[in-house]
């Protein structure tokens, strides 16, 4: 078994691609995920020009990578979320903002993301990493009285949106891998059943299993590949650890990230709370293949630094399942 291990270009969008990936071949990295935005990766570009595809996988096989999969967080953000502002116009390409009245962003958003799945096949890429917002998120704490009636209906406008987007990634032979994430329509074991449940569980979604993003919310993010091991469809290594010390709390106190105070903070792979071994073993029991894409973020570390010693963690704890019994050499004669 050998599994990719790919980083995830999102964070590092100020670099052009070619000197990230001239650093990623001289670390010993296998490839990446290409964030969509800027020179990285540019959805509606590689639509429109006949080159485009094939110029960034020559540009990554000079160095000896590949791509695994395609990062389409911030738009699929504002295909759901209902009230948009300043912070998701900063985000999203200004063809998809336009005027920025909610419902035409949203439906923009939703054609950008179908175009993202034709974009990834005519790259090679069968996965598309990305976010889906929420038009109840932010009714979380269920005051003002919040009845079922409303988050049903978060749940039929999600199936809503959706579907058509599933619908065109299963045509293009593309898997949707949401990250199940504070902010979107699934953020722990419960809402993903529901998530599932409202879209019919369609073929075509899944999950990009992110651990950090449940260790915070103190649930052993081992339970979410038990719960779901058929639509573990992709994953990113990254971390989190948890510093709550009776003055703050997990829901972060407005504070920015990097800031010593939050209950919570993103720390480099193998420096939070996370248990890699136990998730690695899981992963060996549900038979996972796919790529395990790096995302590294720690305000408190130098990236490229970070990058490697991730990089070592991993190629350290990426082993394969055993084949046999450890005692089976006892039931045979000599």
């Amino acid at each position: 078994m050998s599994r990719p291990i790919i980083l995830t270009t999102g964070q590092w969008g100020d670099m052009p691609l070619e000197t990230l990936a001239q650093k990623l071949s001289s670390w010993g990295y296998d490839g990446v995920e290409l964030g969509s935005g800027g020179d990285h990766f540019d959805v509606e570009a590689c639509l429109s020009s006949d080159r485009y595809a094939r110029e960034k996988k020559d540009l990554l096989e000079k160095y000896g990578l590949k791509c695994y999969a395609i990062s389409n967080h911030c738009v699929g953000q504002c295909i759901c979320d209902d009230i948009l502002d300043e912070r998701h116009q900063a985000i999203i390409p200004a063809s998809v903002w336009g005027d920025g009245k909610t419902e035409g962003v949203q439906r923009r958003a939703a054609e950008h993301m179908m175009n993202a799945a034709r974009a990834a096949r005519l790259m090679g890429v069968d996965v598309i990493t990305a976010f889906t917002g929420s038009s109840i998120w932010r009714k979380l704490y269920f005051w003002p009285p919040t009845s079922d009636s409303v988050i049903d209906a978060g749940y039929r406008d999600f199936a809503e949106r959706f579907t058509p987007i599933f619908d065109v990634f299963a045509q293009e032979k593309v898997k949707f891998a949401l990250e199940v994430h504070p902010t979107e329509i699934a953020y722990d074991i419960y809402t993903m059943q529901r998530s599932l449940e409202a879209v019919n569980y369609h073929p075509a979604f899944g999950i990009n299993f992110d651990p950090s993003h449940l260790v915070h919310q103190l649930i052993n993010p081992v339970k979410l590949i038990e719960a779901f091991p058929e639509r573990i469809f992709h994953m990113h290594i990254k971390d989190s650890k948890v510093r709550l010390d009776g003055s703050n709390s997990i829901l972060s106190s407005h504070l920015n990230f990097g800031d010593h105070r939050r209950g919570w903070d993103f720390v480099s792979p193998g420096h939070g709370d996370v248990d890699w071994e136990h998730v690695f073993r899981t992963l060996n029991r549900i038979n996972y293949q796919g790529a395990m894409s790096i995302e590294w973020e720690d305000s408190g570390m130098d990236r490229e630094w970070g990058a490697q010693d991730a990089l070592a963690m991993v190629k350290r704890i990426n082993f394969p399942p055993s084949g046999q019994a450890f005692d089976s050499a006892f039931s045979h004669k000599a």
